[in-house]
């Protein structure tokens, strides 16, 4: 049964983050709600990042590297559809490690370098809500948005 609700709540993540997706564009990939803030592409390059990057403390292998963690937007301009491949292998990953992990060990704690010791459990909790809130961000900037 958790496995059943773990796999509906990364659907469901996924679900609603295609929503915005689907729009993101090359006219509007500079897009962002302000100087200030950091562009459609960037974000978007964000997301499939650190749900690969995340997901390794949960136990799935990667070689992507960040290069937008822990940074700024300099106006670089980010590929779509290598933004795209990376959002997607990271959920199919995500998919396949809550498929490959029993009951017990989504309450086992993982020592990481950003939230300290937690549980796998709050991990993909904090990812799903972390690609929530970057495709909240995106879809923002692609309707009220400015380059």
């Amino acid at each position: 049964m958790q496995k059943d609700i773990l796999l509906e709540m990364l659907e469901q993540s996924r679900f609603n983050c295609s929503y915005t997706i689907k729009d993101i564009n090359n006219e509007n990939v500079n897009f962002r709600l302000n100087d200030k803030t950091a562009s459609v592409g960037f974000i978007y390059r964000h997301i499939g990042e650190t749900t690969n990057t995340l997901g390794q403390f949960l136990g799935f292998d990667t070689d992507v590297k960040t290069i937008t963690v822990g940074q700024t937007d300099t106006g670089k301009k980010y590929d779509l559809e290598t933004s795209h491949l990376l959002f997607e292998q990271g959920y199919i990953k995500l998919k396949d490690i809550i498929n490959n992990t029993s009951d017990k060990d989504w309450l086992e704690e993982i020592d990481t370098p950003f939230l300290g010791k937690t549980s796998k459990t709050k991990l993909l909790s904090f990812i799903l809500f972390h690609n929530s809130h970057h495709c909240g961000q995106i879809a923002s900037a692609i309707v009220k948005g400015v380059v």
